[in-house]
């Protein structure tokens, strides 16, 4: 499984960014994937921001809740993580990721996904 992510960039505070990847391969059946979206700030661990499971359950972190919306579409094969009211401390490399489906709880853990893209840079301007 192969993972391209895009649409980040330098935006400043309040602003708002989509971000996409689009995951591909030869098996690959989008439907039976849980993915997610995962962040890294410089000087600290890669950390969950929101899933969307098979089944369409979506969790987030608490520090996001409100403010960004994870979404899929199966017959495109495409993740979308919309961030609105961006803050600095949003500040990070965002990653797509993906696994086979299981739980919620799984589809939270940075360690559960055997798939990532190559990473997006989001920079908030205060």
């Amino acid at each position: 499984v192969q993972l391209q992510a895009s649409g980040g960039g330098l935006v400043q505070a309040g602003d708002s960014l989509r971000l996409s990847c689009a995951p591909s391969g030869r098996t690959f059946t989008f439907s039976r994937y849980d993915m997610g979206w995962f962040r890294q700030a410089p000087g600290k661990e890669r950390e969950f921001v929101a899933a969307i499971t098979g089944s369409g359950i979506t969790p987030y972190a608490d520090s996001v809740k409100g403010r960004f919306t994870i979404s899929r579409d199966n017959a495109k094969n495409m993740v979308y993580l919309q961030m609105n009211s961006l803050k600095p401390e949003d500040t990070a490399v965002y990653y797509c990721a993906a696994k086979l489906a299981g739980s919620v709880f799984a589809a939270m853990q940075t360690n559960g996904y055997p798939y990532w893209g190559q990473g997006t840079q989001v920079t908030v301007s205060s």
